[in-house]
């Protein structure tokens, strides 16, 4: 699988994961809850994301230092 979705996937399941349980855990005010959500999981992707994130590098660096063909 193409590693940017891999990791786009990951990280919006993470941010649904973290959502979810601030909001079991009784934060209810929206705008908290969204701003408390994006932090952490920004923070445990980091940590937890790690090889996804070189794999989507790696993929994304790859592409641009291909040479372009030249049409003459």
């Amino acid at each position: 699988m193409h590693p940017v979705l891999v990791y786009t996937a990951s990280r919006i399941g993470l941010f649904g994961v973290t959502f979810l349980v601030l909001f079991l855990l009784g934060l209810h005010n929206p705008l908290v809850l969204i701003l408390a959500s994006f932090v952490i999981s920004g923070v445990a992707s980091y940590v937890l994301l790690s090889k996804q994130r070189d794999a989507m590098s790696a993929r994304i660096s790859d592409k641009l230092d291909r040479p372009k063909p030249h049409d003459d």
